[in-house]
């Protein structure tokens, strides 16, 4: 694969007004807050909103599906299909010597989600959510421990930290990773595309599930962690169907971005214990609602809903840094089948206020990943297949 430096400049494009909404926590077209916004205006305290630079720094990848700095300028990488392992620096990617033989790759399953321990400079670990073989001949989704050695040439497996993530044909298989500022290692599932599994607390499928990131065991401060079912302890939230994001913001709070079926992609803020809705029964009823306020008990709406039809946004991220103006703090999703990213503000309660959407990344197909990455630049990830992938570098003018 070639690694570039191809900065694409763009005219300060308009940024879209917000796309309409759905849920009772979303705003619409007619609801304050919700005007047009040209780059280089100032809508919110003097803070203007920036048009964007997008640099190229490596193409010729495929299917990547996470990415992240791992200190000194590099950035770790994986490719679902492929089920590699790469270091891109200097402008240059190298495989990592990994086990991609271990990987089972089916439909939307393989090398999927990828966190980092925040000193992984000093002790190379690293986690991945990938799709395996078991004893039997069957299949599951499973949360992996490296260490990559000091050249930074290898991947060393230090064990598995949690397996038995339903899988079936490989679809909605999840399965997005996030370290959070606890030091807990959070775990986004997907529901398989069996209807029972959301809602049963003794699977892990249609979670996020957390877990101590040094042992796999289940973090101590669960709601369920006293249940006599190990699975159930591992639960934070249930009723999700294929979660694709977790981003955690300043003020702490949780978030989780997930596919929809025909209708109704969703953000999610995530409360303890929380039933987010999804139970496509019998069968695998996809008319169901995305979150089906008929359950027993309580059923957590979400924050951001796509309507009919879905855009399928992917991984996402809260914008950091003063250099972003109007666009800092925001939740920026990737957006796969729209290829777009959305700019999500929402309020100190969580409502939702102002959704954007910069030209300047409607240029390049499907989106996968948003991280924030060195100097709090956004890379982004598409995911167009074909070896046509690439990692763009995202700065505000």
């Amino acid at each position: 694969m070639r690694a570039l430096r191809r900065p694409i400049l763009l005219p300060l494009a308009s940024l879209l007004a917000p796309l309409a909404l759905t849920g009772a926590a979303c705003s619409t077209a007619s609801e304050p807050g919700t005007a047009d916004a040209t780059a280089g205006s100032r809508p919110e305290g003097g803070r203007a909103v920036p048009g964007l630079d997008v640099e190229v720094i490596a193409d010729g990848l495929d299917h990547p599906w996470d990415v992240q700095p791992i200190g000194g300028g590099r950035l770790l990488l994986t490719e679902r299909d492929r089920a590699t392992v790469s270091i891109w620096e200097d402008g240059d990617v190298r495989r990592v010597d990994f086990p991609s033989e271990s990987v089972w790759v089916s439909g939307e399953t393989g090398l999927m989600g990828l966190a980092v321990d925040p000193k992984v400079r000093r002790n190379g670990r690293f986690w991945t959510c990938q799709g395996a073989t078991t004893k039997d001949g069957g299949h599951d989704v499973r949360v992996v421990s490296w260490r990559l050695d000091e050249s930074g040439t290898k991947a060393k497996r230090r064990g598995v930290l949690l397996k038995g993530l339903p899988a079936t044909s490989g679809r909605h298989g999840g399965c997005r990773l996030l370290v959070a500022r606890d030091g807990s290692l959070l775990v986004g599932t997907g529901d398989a595309a069996v209807g029972s599994n959301p809602r049963d607390l003794t699977s892990l499928g249609g979670k996020v599930l957390r877990l101590d990131r040094r042992t796999g065991d289940p973090w101590p401060k669960n709601p369920f962690v006293e249940a006599s079912t190990k699975k159930q302890r591992y639960v934070l939230t249930y009723g999700h169907r294929n979660v694709q994001g977790l981003a955690q913001r300043a003020d702490g709070s949780l978030w989780s971005v997930e596919h929809g079926s025909y209708r109704d992609d969703e953000v999610n803020k995530l409360v303890k214990g929380g039933d987010y809705g999804w139970h496509p029964v019998p069968g695998y009823d996809e008319s169901v609602p995305m979150t089906d306020q008929s359950l027993p008990g309580r059923q957590r709406e979400a924050r951001w809903s796509s309507g009919d039809p879905t855009v399928a946004p992917g991984g996402a991220t809260f914008v950091v840094g003063k250099k972003w103006g109007a666009l800092r703090g925001t939740l920026a999703v990737a957006v796969l089948k729209d290829q777009r990213v959305l700019f999500m503000k929402f309020d100190d309660r969580g409502r939702l206020k102002r959704v954007r959407t910069p030209d300047e990344l409607r240029q390049h197909g499907r989106i996968r990943q948003v991280v924030d990455g060195p100097e709090h630049d956004l890379l982004v990830l598409t995911d167009n297949g074909d070896g046509q992938d690439e990692i763009l570098r995202v700065s505000p003018r």
